[in-house]
């Protein structure tokens, strides 16, 4: 990471959804891992909720978010993989103006890094959609690990260079 100390550090309001039929706030390891590291940043997290595996409940969650201003980026965690009811990507689809190719691209490539030939089954992904950033990643504590600590923190930096999401995001509405 090449953190400009002479950048002032821009705090973003990010909204996290754990996306699982299963889990609830006393169990969601994965959730709370970004929580921590969402606020041990020193950005501010606005609000978390869990949703169920459930593309329409998905994009619902994701539109409402998207629609406040209070809110600048979003960060899902599960729902990502390959089963019936991994359905993130599908509800992603349903809400984004613009893919961001090259997260997934990079989380597959750092998650090789822990977990070899295992990550091509998974879909993580990012978009922006109207205006707000919203990263998909997998449910397991490593995968939030390796997508929030290899891209999202220094991506999330407004010190960052020579470039980053933050200082992107007044133009992201642009047309």
């Amino acid at each position: 990471m090449a953190i400009d100390e002479s950048r002032t550090f821009k705090p973003i309001n990010i909204a996290l959804l754990t996306i699982s039929d299963t889990r609830t706030f006393e169990d969601d390891t994965s959730g709370d891992i970004l929580a921590e590291r969402i606020e041990g940043a020193g950005h501010v997290l606005k609000t978390r909720e869990i949703s169920k595996d459930n593309a329409e409940v998905i994009a619902a969650h994701l539109h409402r978010w998207i629609d406040d201003p209070e809110i600048d980026a979003i960060v899902t965690t599960g729902g990502t993989g390959l089963t019936g009811r991994d359905v993130t990507p599908e509800a992603l689809n349903r809400i984004k103006d613009k893919d961001i190719p090259g997260f997934g691209e990079l989380f597959r490539y750092l998650s090789f890094k822990t977990i070899g030939t295992s990550t091509v089954q998974s879909r993580a992904l990012a978009v922006v959609a109207r205006g707000t950033y919203v990263f998909a990643l997998p449910g397991s504590n490593g995968a939030v690990k390796d997508g929030w600590d290899g891209i999202l923190a220094e991506q999330l930096d407004s010190r960052n260079r020579p470039c980053n999401f933050v200082e992107l995001m007044p133009r992201l509405k642009e047309r």
